[in-house]
């Protein structure tokens, strides 16, 4: 995993801006700190941090690929992983092509110098990634089907800056920190429903899950290479578990491949054990696994839907009858405070506050002994495994806010009239619900199912992925979530939900695949969410910093209304927060975030 850069501009030479490129490439050292390079050229110049993780000595970026005369033809710069590369690497020697390298760097190149656009198509992995056509003048960006890797841009007629994070293109100065009407409302109407494309920060935009943008002489292009499609499932029940087996075993195969140390995350739900077992069972060794746990006097509570008991059970259970070393990563109150600012400074936006510093804190504790790490996430978008898949009613609003007030409602009158955040989550749900790829003659139960999953594929994994992502390269951690294979996602996107949910059992048919595999207790386990800390301190510590901020001046009361925060502090009610799940100091860590995000990044509000 890496941070990637660039900047490509028609009406200067790039050559003369190399401090430019560096200082873009250097803000994301977290995402690679094992090297960093960047290339020039007269219009174009591409930046690269490495986290070494295959071919360690020879996939340094970024990369050229030059003809037999010796003239560059095209160079990449990449992050994320491919996990068919070595396929992909016997093709193209049987087509001719010649590599310097082991790594799947530069079989992605090569690939693009094989089958130009079409390349992408062949991949099977987590990427985001650059590649300027030196003959062509042009830059392809590409970003995997599902997102899992973050790719942001900005572009004129005439110019395009690129970057893992926001943060490398807001270190060129030709970016300005901005936001308007629009952005206020992605950061507060719909902060856990981001709209595809769409940011914060005014004129920024991401590469969209499934899309890749084209910037040629023409300006800038965006298109699908990729998008769910509905069939009809004519599996049977037993073949169709049969198939996820299959699916999820040669998926787990493809992503222990690593020339560095590599564990799981294994939290004794039903996702993380399932990747664990599978991994210990084909790896031959003895995986590392690891876990979050709390002290004593902090344990989780249960908030809402979400069941919260121990997971230090489950884990035992399964850790006793598997061939693995568990490590637990104990993440304390005061570690809390000690780096709450690890999420602004990873997000380069408000994220959701102590579940951001506590996930940060994990892959911190697991990193010390790995480079790798594979994760559960997505099994409950593609299985249907959140509580608001199964809950009843219309659907009529992203249904994990649905009936939760959002940051949004602590906007001043006058700024509210002109964000208008309920109508811009109506306009931007009802533009979701439109997208959704029906089946002909779908209804009832089934048509719902494959709604709320488009929904939760669509809108809500990105805001998890990012999450994902932001915590774990702030870490210097690459974490790979098996369950966002490309393959399974499709088959599964046209399983019905009645082989899914079987016999009113949440994600029945993973189950039932893999029901050979874990302890029952584990195997049946239900849905528990990711723990949140109830170190008193912390939240004691946030009312604090909030009782001073309102009697303070500054950006933030600009937009908010200072005194329904008042009202709240007051009362003692939780303040309106980003996250799907309620929690308890989620409010008051956004609220702080916005404060310190416009001061802090000197964001100007237009």
């Amino acid at each position: 995993m890496c941070g990637i850069a660039g900047w490509i501009d028609r009406d200067r030479d790039l050559r003369d801006e190399a401090a430019t490129v560096r200082a873009m490439t250097d803000t994301m050292v977290a995402r690679g700190p094992d090297a960093g390079d960047v290339w020039l050229s007269e219009h174009a110049a591409l930046g690269h941090r490495r986290l070494a993780v295959i071919d360690v000595e020879g996939g340094a970026q970024p990369m050229e690929a030059r003809d037999a005369d010796g003239r560059v033809l095209a160079v990449i710069t990449y992050s994320g992983e491919v996990y068919n590369f070595r396929e992909l690497r016997a093709e193209l020697v049987a087509l001719g092509h010649r590599f310097r390298t082991s790594s799947d760097t530069e079989a992605v190149l090569r690939a693009h110098l094989q089958w130009g656009e079409d390349a992408v198509r062949r991949l099977n992995g987590m990427f985001a990634y650059a590649v300027w056509d030196v003959p062509r003048q042009e830059l392809l960006l590409v970003r995997d089907r599902l997102g899992v890797k973050p790719l942001y841009w900005t572009a004129g007629e005439r110019r395009l800056l690129f970057g893992s994070e926001p943060k490398a293109v807001l270190a060129n100065p030709l970016f300005a920190a901005e936001t308007d009407a629009e952005g206020l409302a992605e950061l507060l109407a719909v902060p856990s429903a981001p709209t595809p494309g769409r940011t914060a920060f005014r004129g920024l935009r991401t590469v969209r899950p499934g899309h890749l943008v084209r910037f040629g002489p023409q300006g800038a292009s965006e298109r699908a290479y990729w998008a769910l499609e509905s069939r009809p499932h004519t599996d049977t029940p037993a073949a169709t578990a049969a198939r996820v087996r299959e699916l999820l075993t040669d998926t787990v195969r493809r992503q222990l491949v690593s020339d560095v140390p590599l564990g799981l995350l294994l939290s004794g739900g039903l996702d993380s054990s399932t990747l664990t077992a599978l991994a210990a069972t084909g790896s031959g060794g003895k995986p590392a696994t690891f876990s979050v746990d709390f002290p004593p006097d902090e344990q989780p509570e249960r908030l809402g839907d979400w069941n919260r008991d121990s997971d230090a059970p489950y884990i035992r259970e399964l850790t006793d009858r598997l061939p693995v070393v568990h490590t637990p990563v104990t993440v304390t109150g005061d570690e809390l405070l000690a780096h709450r600012g690890i999420g602004l400074r990873a997000r380069d936006l408000p994220g959701w506050g102590e579940p951001d510093v506590s996930l940060h804190l994990l892959f911190r504790g697991v990193r010390r002994h790995v480079t790798v790490a594979l994760s559960g996430e997505v099994a409950d978008e593609v299985f249907g495994g959140y509580p608001y898949f199964h809950h009843e009613g219309p659907l009529d609003a992203f249904p994990w806010l649905r009936g939760r007030p959002s940051p949004a409602s602590l906007l001043r009158p006058d700024v509210a009239a002109r964000v208008r955040p309920e109508e811009y989550a109506a306009q931007r749900f009802g533009e979701a619900l439109a997208e959704v790829p029906h089946l002909a003659g779908e209804s009832g139960r089934e048509r719902r199912a494959r709604q709320i999953s488009y929904l939760a594929l669509t809108r809500w994994l990105p805001a998890l992925l990012d999450r994902k992502d932001r915590m774990s390269m702030a870490a210097s951690l690459e974490v790979r979530v098996p369950f966002a294979d490309h393959r399974l996602v499709e088959y599964l996107w046209n399983v019905p939900w009645s082989l899914k949910n079987r016999g009113g059992v949440p994600k029945a048919l993973l189950r039932q695949a893999v029901g050979d595999l874990l302890p029952p207790r584990v195997l049946h386990r239900p849905k528990s969410g990711y723990p949140a800390s109830s170190a008193p301190g912390y939240g004691a510590a946030l009312r604090d910093l909030a009782e001073d901020l309102v009697h303070r001046d500054g950006p933030l009361f600009e937009l908010v209304d200072r005194d329904v925060v008042k009202r709240h502090l007051a009362e003692g009610t939780p303040l309106p927060g980003p996250r799907a799940a309620p929690h308890p100091t989620g409010g008051l860590d956004h609220l702080l975030a916005v404060d310190r995000w416009l001061r802090d990044h000197r964001v100007r509000v237009r």
